[in-house]
């Protein structure tokens, strides 16, 4: 089940990375930027279950507490912007 996990996180880790790459419009990339950290921060988790460790809970809350305001900054940019 953890094999499937980190493949499907996998393919979504890339289908996000694509539309940072290739979207459209500067809020399309906030969103991905924002999909590629939930994906991150899923594999963390999954690794952590994989690895029998609660070590990583740190790790993801302070993970998780960036994205939020990175996304956050770039969503105030954005509006300022006018995109």
């Amino acid at each position: 089940m953890i094999v499937t996990a980190i493949v499907l996180l996998a393919v979504a880790g890339g289908c996000f990375l694509y539309r940072v790459l290739r979207g459209p419009s500067i809020p399309d990339r906030v969103v991905a930027l924002d999909g590629v950290l939930s994906v991150v921060v899923s594999g963390i988790i999954v690794a952590a279950a994989k690895a029998n460790s609660d070590i990583t809970l740190a790790t993801v809350l302070v993970v998780s507490l960036v994205g939020f305001v990175g996304t956050v900054a770039l969503g105030r940019f954005v509006e300022r912007r006018g995109g």
